[in-house]
C-alpha cells in the first residue's frame, strides 16, 4: 500500500478519498480549501472532503497556498509515494510536483485532451456531446496537459443533466484512481501523451453564462438547460427578473411568431418560440422562491403571453 497525500474539495472528490481509504492506502494527509461563508447567514461551512477526512479520522490542512514555503516542507516532511488531486481548487507547482516518488495524479471529468479547465462536465452537456469520462492524468506544470495513465468513457443520454453525470462520473473516478495506483505498485502504468491540437477548453462558469438567447435552436437551448442545473441554472429574463428555468421540453413550432415570443400558458408549461422549435418550460424558479412546476405557479400567479423575452 502506498503512502498518499489527498487534495480535493468539492462532493466530487469524497468517493475518491474513501475509495483510497477502503482500499486500505496510508492517507498521511488530506488538503483541501478553508471553510467557506454560505447561505443567507454566511455561516463558515467546511468542504465536503474535510468532512469526510474528519470521519475518516484522517488530518486535514487548509492552507492559503499549498504552494507556499509552509505548505511545501509540510508535504515533504510525509515524503508520499505519491500525490492524489481531485477538484482541490490550487494549482501545483514544480516544487509540490516534484516531491512525491510516482508524482501527482489527478481524476479529472473529461476524456482528455477535451474539455481541460474548470467545468468540463458542464461543457460537454452544452456543447451536445453524446459521451464524456474520466482520464487520470499525470500532473505537469500546464492546464490539464499531462499524460493520461487510464480513462473510462460513459455515454451522456439525453435525460442526463450536469448532476447525473456529476454523480456517476464521481464514482467512476474513484474506481480509476485506485487501478492506476495499483499500476504503479505493479509497475505496469502506461502514459499516453496527449495531443494539444485535439484539446478543447472547458471555461470557469459564472451566474451570466445561464442567459438563454432565443435566437438559438432548440437543442442547443435544452443543453444549456441541462448542463447548467444545478448550477448557476439557465435563466430567462421575465418583467425585469431572472427566472431560473430548471426543466424544459422542445416541440415543433405552432406559431409565426418570433424568436423569445411566449405563445402559449398552460398547466403543461410556458411555451417560447427559439430559432428552429418551441420550448415548453415545465419547471421554474423566481428570485427568492422555490421552484414550481408550471402548474404549480399559475395556482396563485399569471404568466403573460405574447411577450417578448429579453
Amino acid at each position: 500500500m502506498l503512502n498518499i497525500v489527498f487534495m480535493g474539495s468539492p462532493e466530487f472528490a469524497v468517493p475518491s478519498l474513501e475509495s483510497l481509504h477502503h482500499k486500505g492506502h496510508s492517507i498521511s494527509l488530506v488538503v483541501t480549501q478553508k471553510d467557506r461563508p454560505k447561505g443567507r447567514g454566511k455561516k463558515l461551512l467546511p468542504t465536503p472532503v474535510k468532512n469526510k477526512a474528519l470521519e475518516l479520522n484522517l488530518e486535514v490542512y487548509q492552507p492559503d497556498s499549498i504552494n507556499s514555503l509552509e505548505g511545501t516542507n509540510k508535504i515533504k516532511e510525509l515524503e508520499p509515494d505519491c500525490i492524489v488531486v481531485v477538484a482541490f481548487g490550487q494549482i501545483l507547482k514544480k516544487d509540490i510536483l516534484n516531491i512525491p516518488k510516482y508524482g501527482c495524479i489527478n481524476v479529472h471529468a473529461s476524456l482528455l485532451p477535451k474539455y481541460r479547465g474548470a467545468a468540463p462536465i458542464n461543457w460537454a452537456i452544452i456543447n451536445g456531446e453524446k459521451e464524456t469520462g474520466i482520464s487520470i492524468m499525470e500532473m505537469d506544470e500546464g492546464l490539464d496537459t499531462g499524460d493520461v495513465l487510464r480513462s473510462k468513457s460513459i455515454a451522456i443520454e439525453d435525460h442526463d443533466d450536469s448532476q447525473s453525470i456529476h454523480d456517476e462520473l464521481a464514482i467512476l473516478g474513484s474506481q480509476l484512481v485506485v487501478e492506476t495506483l495499483e499500476d504503479f505498485e505493479h509497475g505496469r502504468i502506461k502514459k499516453i501523451p496527449q495531443d494539444d491540437d485535439l484539446s478543447t477548453y472547458a471555461p470557469l462558469l459564472s451566474k451570466k453564462t445561464g442567459k438563454i438567447d432565443w435566437n438559438y435552436k432548440g437543442e442547443k437551448i435544452i443543453n444549456m438547460i441541462r448542463g447548467l442545473k444545478p448550477w448557476p441554472s439557465a435563466y430567462m429574463v421575465y418583467s425585469g427578473q431572472n427566472v431560473k428555468i430548471h426543466k424544459a421540453k422542445m416541440i415543433n413550432k405552432f406559431s409565426d411568431l418570433g424568436n423569445g415570443i411566449v405563445t402559449k400558458v398552460s398547466d403543461e408549461g410556458i411555451y417560447v418560440n427559439c430559432e428552429d422549435s418551441c420550448i415548453v418550460i415545465e419547471v421554474l424558479q423566481f428570485p427568492g422562491k422555490k421552484k414550481l412546476h408550471v402548474s404549480e405557479y399559475l395556482k396563485g400567479n399569471d404568466f403573460d403571453v405574447n411577450i417578448k423575452l429579453d
